[in-house]
């Protein structure tokens, strides 16, 4: 019923139009809607030999793209596409694709190319002009540095800039005299290319603030979250592939130090058990008068270089070997999430 409303109001060439636009929104495994509205011809040609092969970008009236995902969701009974519509923006455009959202929308970002700022315009960022020669001559464009609030003097018969500046902050907007000395001076403080405004995968629709992600942030979050997994493993004792190695060491170590601390004799500690006795011993004797030792003794002191209780560390250099032999399975573990 729609449909026949619709060709007998609407022009033969919209509806083919659209019948063209529906063939075209069945065939990807992602549909995402893009704002072209701000790209000048020559880099919207630069952004299609960047994006040829990885989808298909078709541009169209909005009124036909709505009518479009309307008719399709509702002839594959999927309100959930149709809500995709609602994101339909300024110049809108259909992108069809097989790779995901996430995917899409990093390719569209680094599609990109610098751009000039328009007067009136929101500065992104903070813009600014470093200090420095412009290779200009003295002339009238000296006064229209000034004019735009920047220190501008002669120096070696050129116009420099005598300190960085910051011309217009972000959040705010760019007078029109500013952009025409930043666009002479070949300042692009804005990024040119398709805007993502929306796209649909396996009945959820994504929207750019969830797209968007720090990559970094994103890897450390995932390396704290495998440290902590790995840590909790080992101290509570659930054996996992990654490991079963650092529990057994751990368990190693924990028994040993109880068999030494209680002088219970192993073929493990039995000659830790005695040095550890032979430096308490050194040590005790140590504290009292030469009348109280035996010559053995007195021997054994004078030979001794510095404190006598310090013989007990030469276990620590073990202990630290199956330290780093800890750490390993952390960083083996950690490289198969990547």
């Amino acid at each position: 019923m729609i449909e026949a409303e619709f060709e007998h109001k609407i022009a033969p060439w919209k509806i083919e139009e659209v019948n063209n636009l529906k063939k075209l929104l069945k065939e990807g495994n992602v549909v995402a809607l893009a704002d072209m509205m701000e790209v000048p011809a020559r880099q919207l040609q630069e952004i299609r030999a960047k994006i040829r092969g990885k989808m298909i970008l078709r541009m169209s009236r909005n009124t036909l793209i709505k009518r479009a995902i309307e008719e399709v969701a509702e002839e594959t009974n999927n309100p959930e596409f149709a809500k995709l519509a609602e994101h339909i923006a300024k110049g809108a455009a259909i992108i069809v694709t097989d790779m995901n959202p996430f995917k899409l929308y990093k390719t569209l970002e680094e599609s990109k190319t610098p751009a000039p700022i328009k007067g009136g315009a929101v500065a992104p960022c903070d813009i600014v002009v470093e200090k420095g020669s412009t290779g200009m001559p003295p002339g009238p464009f000296l006064g229209e540095l000034k004019s735009a609030g920047l220190p501008a003097v002669i120096e070696k018969g050129k116009i420099a800039i005598r300190e960085d500046t910051v011309i217009v902050k972000e959040g705010e907007v760019v007078p029109h005299k500013v952009a025409v000395v930043l666009s002479a001076l070949g300042i692009k403080p804005t990024k040119v290319g398709l805007n993502l405004l929306a796209a649909y995968e396996d009945g959820v629709i994504y929207t750019p603030d969830v797209l968007k992600i720090d990559e970094d942030e994103f890897v450390q979050k995932i390396q704290k979250a495998f440290n902590s997994a790995f840590n909790l493993s080992v101290n509570a004792a659930i054996p996992t592939t990654e490991t079963i190695e650092t529990i057994l060491q751990k368990a190693f170590r924990d028994a040993k130090a109880v068999s030494i601390e209680s002088a219970f004799l192993t073929d493990k500690t039995t000659d830790d058990i005695l040095g550890k006795a032979y430096s308490q011993m050194l040590a005790l004797a140590s504290e009292v008068s030469d009348e109280a030792l035996d010559d053995e003794l007195k021997e054994k002191l004078s030979s001794t270089v510095g404190d006598p209780a310090e013989e007990v560390k030469e276990e620590a250099p073990e202990e630290k070997e199956e330290e780093k032999k800890e750490e390993a399975p952390a960083a083996a573990g950690l490289g198969l999430l990547f």
